[in-house]
């Protein structure tokens, strides 16, 4: 009997470009499963851009069933505006994974670069180099939303990995 994969799907939300992740958790080093974007047509209205990424959400909770999602934490614009939209984002991303009752755990983008360069300051480039190298990818992973997404993901995983190393403590 193989164990269960456990499966964590990290999530960049956006309203033109929604980034995901989909890294199984074996005994072994995390494997990654899945990732792209999610881009609803530039031209389509807000609340259709929102059921877009709403419903292809749902089909990759569906199609992974993970055990968890890790989330960009909010990031706070100074223009009011793109931080509601964001918001918005990110609402429709929590409503899919709490409709299946997948628990969210939300990690800063200062966190998640931690997690995976050791540098919370790192650039976009720097995480997609350590997330190719992590996952062993023949390639970089892009675009930069799928990267950031699989580092969420990632974040999620050496969180688990600690709190478990923690409690044998």
């Amino acid at each position: 009997m193989t164990p269960q994969k456990k499966v964590i799907i990290g999530i960049d939300p956006g309203t033109r470009v929604t980034g995901y992740g989909v890294i199984a958790l074996t005994h072994r080093n995390p494997t990654p499963l899945d990732f792209g974007c999610i881009k609803p047509p530039p031209k389509s209205s807000l609340p259709r851009r929102y059921l877009i990424i709403f419903q292809a959400l749902r089909s990759l909770l569906d199609l992974h069933k993970p055990i968890a999602i890790a989330i960009e934490s909010q990031f706070v614009y100074k223009n009011v505006a793109s931080s509601s939209k964001l918001s918005m984002a990110k609402a429709v991303a929590l409503i899919a994974a709490e409709e299946r009752g997948i628990p969210i755990f939300e990690y800063s983008p200062r966190k998640a670069k931690q997690a995976v360069t050791g540098r919370g300051g790192a650039n976009k480039t720097e995480v997609q180099k350590m997330v190719q190298r992590l996952l062993q990818l023949s390639h970089l992973p892009e675009p930069e939303d799928a990267s950031d997404a699989l580092a969420l993901a990632l974040c999620h995983a050496h969180t688990i990995k600690t709190s478990v190393l923690d409690s044998l403590s």
